[in-house]
């Protein structure tokens, strides 16, 4: 089948659209792109989307989160160790901290539910 991907863009299900908005635009510095009623929303940064909808359902903390084992999003970035330093200047949880790999440099953090977030630095 032949057909061209010209964007893709992951969605976060989130405990509190708010909530979610809050760290996503004040911590990370992403913008608010749109929302839609009060259950779902688009963020962006340098051009890639993130959509965020509410999950009513109740949640569990997340056992592979403390484990390191389970990835939501993977960020590559110019100045891993940059980026590292300026999130350790905010309140965001940092679940590995800087480290080198065979693949390159990484860490990660969690955002409000949990969803753990990989920064490695770009090729």
């Amino acid at each position: 089948m032949a057909f061209t991907i010209k964007q893709i863009t992951p969605l976060l299900l989130v405990s509190n659209l708010e909530e979610a908005i809050a760290f996503y635009v004040q911590q990370l510095g992403f913008t608010l792109a749109f929302t839609y009623e009060d259950f779902y929303a688009g963020i962006e940064k340098n051009g890639h989307p993130i959509h965020l909808k509410t999950d009513y359902r109740e949640t569990e903390d997340r056992p592979s989160r403390s484990n390191n084992d389970e990835l939501d999003l993977v960020f590559a970035v110019d100045n891993v160790a940059g980026v590292f330093e300026e999130i350790t200047k905010t309140n965001v949880e940092i679940i590995q901290p800087l480290r080198e790999m065979p693949y390159g440099t990484e860490f990660y953090i969690a955002d409000p539910d949990g969803h753990v977030l990989a920064f490695v630095g770009a090729a």
